[in-house]
């Protein structure tokens, strides 16, 4: 008897990990980013993605209660391409219109070149621009961030 009660709760277990995946919100971003980019997955964890764009231009994107994605370039003009995958990018995480974030890339950025920090306000997110130095190359890195998560 004791070994047909074991038998049947192994098997109800059995059944309750063959249900339904819990959601995992960070994938679900991850996947819009994706689309929305056409940039690689390098790495993930479970807060957290390494993403790899066109034209050497990496991206990062931080996944939580307030989500951000950011995207790097080190060199010393940034590429054509920058500004409306930064667009992209943010709209995925965001969903305001890929030519705002764009644009208010472009201010913070132009403003940072004296600044070498600056913050472009841009309804429910923030957008903020870094220039620095490493290693003797110039890096440009700008973020999309959220201010309110409720979409």
């Amino acid at each position: 008897m004791r070994a047909l009660i074991l038998a049947s709760g192994l098997v109800a277990g059995l059944f309750t990990l063959s249900g339904p995946a819990k959601a995992d919100a960070c994938g679900d971003l991850i996947d819009r980013v994706v689309a929305g980019t056409q940039a690689t997955l390098v790495k993930r964890t479970a807060d957290f993605a390494e993403l790899k764009a066109t034209d050497g231009i990496g991206m990062t994107l931080a996944c939580g209660q307030l989500s951000a994605v950011g995207v790097q370039f080190r060199g010393t003009s940034l590429p054509e391409a920058y500004f409306p995958l930064f667009g992209r990018a943010g709209h995925a995480t965001t969903g305001i219109a890929a030519d705002v974030i764009a644009a208010a890339g472009q201010k913070a950025r132009e403003a940072a070149v004296t600044t070498r920090h600056s913050n472009v306000d841009a309804g429910n997110a923030l957008v903020t621009c870094s220039l620095s130095n490493s290693s003797g190359s110039p890096v440009t890195a700008c973020a999309v961030i959220d201010k309110d998560d409720a979409r």
